[in-house]
């Protein structure tokens, strides 16, 4: 098998050199030496297994999926448990050749058969799995060569996240419900235990979250099943879980209702939490919501990585960087970042928080909740409960010598008066609203009780932001328009159509088939001027206060979000998704 591998890995352009360093490591570490080729970095993975399989006469799978007729039956023949550990995947039946299990030549000659059992793996050189096969299938086997990555996620796909576990816990009799069979103060999720549990179906569940990168995990009872949903880059995406996983579902629940501290016994009311989880040794904060529903409480997990809140990090263009540096060195004042929940303006204060932390300044906030807990700054959670609001907790904040304050939210006018009052007496204030836009927060604080005089004078900016999708850098592809459809996305004036790009149908592995990965924000900064505030203090309309920022260097979110579709980072439609309300 190893005069296989080499020549193989030969035809796939790895030097000798690096090939018998690979072999080395493997023999030293006892480990495959397809796997140890792969991780030392020499082989490309397709192109290995490509060659691998052309070489041993196995067809090669880009990406295996079972036929859809079969797949009960393929389940029974391969458990999830077998098919994970192994690393193995059934794709079907046929009636042609097999290959044999033979120690001594893994390519020798086939013979015909019946019916065969179609399998993917993808280390020919693992003969332990090989031999665990032959003895676990009624029916010889028929292989065939795919990359790793692709066979793990393919048998995602079809038993569902932490299957192997949830087939051991069935097995064994279900789940218990019991607190001290769930209870696990450490919560560290990336300890690798054999034994079958709740506990290490959830972390499964988490684990696979945080590799996918999701923001957040909700955990929803429906009547014949448990449907687990993440959301990746603003948008849900449903994983696949394991059949039957309903009986299972208040073992889930109580799980993770321990590892946030919740009442496991109260299933009638809404309930709210925290879990603090070490996973790869890195610390997740994870904000936890339980709420009663009529088919079981569901439960909504954010996760909150300790991330590092920096102005690179926002994707700024010079010129707007340029302006939210002007705002950070002013000795007083409010900024406002505006825009709906989920755009992203927790993260942005945040960033802006930890350009002024220093020891020379005292920074403390009052937030609902806490969502990120920053080194060397005061924060307080607001506690409705027993009577610390917003407001509340600001006067108190203001009687402990601050010199930079964030108001989580300006809900009303009593906190907004009070933000007023402390950005006219020598603080400076951060604070968000919920607007469509960034001058129509200056017609919101009037709305609300705020003195015209007074919005002119305290407010230094108004910020409005959204979040829209980055193009995976591995697959996008140039788009161009016609003009109509430039019209019809509301951007009938672009005319360089070949600078745009757009997702590839269907992406690659690094984006998950969706064509995107990450997400940028788009901005618009009004700066209260002096021709701003007189506009202001005279009552203007909306539409003379946008008139006058366009005057004052304005550049609309719209526009921001052009430059950025123009720059390769985004798509037109990205942008027209998230400022669609400009066009009405």
């Amino acid at each position: 098998m190893i005069s296989i591998l080499q020549s193989s890995a030969r035809a796939a352009g790895v030097m000798d050199p690096d090939l018998q360093s690979a072999l080395d490591t493997a023999a030293a570490g006892g480990i495959s030496p397809v796997l140890a080729l792969i991780e030392s970095g020499a082989a490309d993975e397709r192109l290995l297994s490509r060659h691998l399989a052309d070489t041993l006469g196995w067809p090669w799978l880009e990406s295996p999926r079972p036929e859809a007729n079969d797949a009960a039956e393929l389940k029974r023949l391969i458990p999830a448990r077998f098919a994970v550990r192994h690393q193995v995947f059934p794709l079907g039946f046929g009636h042609g050749r097999v290959t044999t299990t033979s120690h001594q030549n893994v390519a020798d000659a086939p013979t015909p058969q019946k019916r065969t059992l179609k399998l993917a793996c993808h280390d020919p050189c693992d003969l332990l799995a090989r031999q665990a096969v032959a003895r676990q299938s009624e029916l010889p086997v028929e292989w065939c060569l795919t990359p790793r990555s692709e066979l793990l996620s393919s048998i995602q796909q079809l038993y569902g996240v932490g299957a192997e576990t949830f087939d051991a816990l069935i097995a064994a009799g279900g789940g218990s419900t019991d607190d001290q069979h769930l209870r696990d103060e450490a919560n560290v999720i990336d300890d690798e235990d054999e034994d079958a549990s709740v506990v290490k179906f959830v972390n499964q569940i988490i684990r696979e979250a945080l590799a996918q990168k999701a923001t957040d995990i909700h955990v929803e009872p429906q009547p014949d099943s448990l449907r687990i949903r993440y959301r990746i880059d603003g948008f849900l995406h449903e994983i696949p879980v394991p059949e039957n996983i309903k009986s299972l579902q208040a073992s889930v629940i109580a799980r993770i209702k321990v590892m946030s501290k919740l009442d496991i016994a109260e299933k009638r009311l809404p309930q709210d939490g925290r879990i603090n989880l070490k996973a790869d040794g890195q610390s997740i904060d994870v904000r936890v919501a339980c709420i009663p529903s009529v088919e079981g409480e569901s439960i909504s997990l954010r996760l909150l990585g300790q991330e590092r809140f920096t102005l690179d990090r926002l994707g700024l263009s010079e010129e707007h960087r340029a302006k939210i540096e002007l705002l950070l060195g002013k000795p007083n004042g409010i900024v406002l970042v505006t825009g709906p929940t989920g755009s992203g303006k927790s993260t942005t204060l945040y960033t802006f928080l930890s350009q002024l932390n220093s020891v020379h300044r005292r920074i403390v906030t009052i937030e609902d909740p806490v969502e990120n807990k920053l080194p060397g700054i005061v924060q307080i959670p607001v506690k409705n409960e027993i009577g610390l609001t917003f407001a509340s907790g600001l006067r108190s904040i203001l009687r402990g010598d601050p010199n930079v304050v964030m108001v989580g939210e300006i809900r009303d006018l009593e906190t907004a008066e009070i933000a007023v009052r402390a950005s006219l007496t020598g603080h400076l204030v951060f604070s968000t609203l919920h607007t469509n836009d960034a001058v129509a927060g200056i017609t919101r604080l009037i709305e609300m009780g705020v003195k015209p005089f007074l919005v002119g004078t305290a407010v230094r900016a108004f910020i409005a932001q959204r979040l829209v999708r980055c193009l995976c850098s591995s697959c996008k592809e140039p788009a161009s328009y016609q003009r109509e459809e430039l019209t019809k996305l509301g951007f009938p004036e672009v005319k360089i159509a070949n600078k745009l790009y757009r997702a590839t149908r269907g992406g690659c592995q690094q984006c998950r088939g969706t064509g995107y990965s990450g997400r940028v924000a788009l901005y618009e900064i009004a700066l209260m001027t002096p021709a701003m505030q007189a506009l202001v203090s005279q009552k203007a309309s909306e539409s003379d206060l946008q008139a006058q920022a366009r005057k004052d260097g304005f550049v609309p979110m719209r526009d921001y979000g052009l430059q950025k579709a123009l720059d390769g980072i985004t798509t037109l439609e990205e942008v027209a998704r998230v400022t669609s309300e400009e066009l009405e």
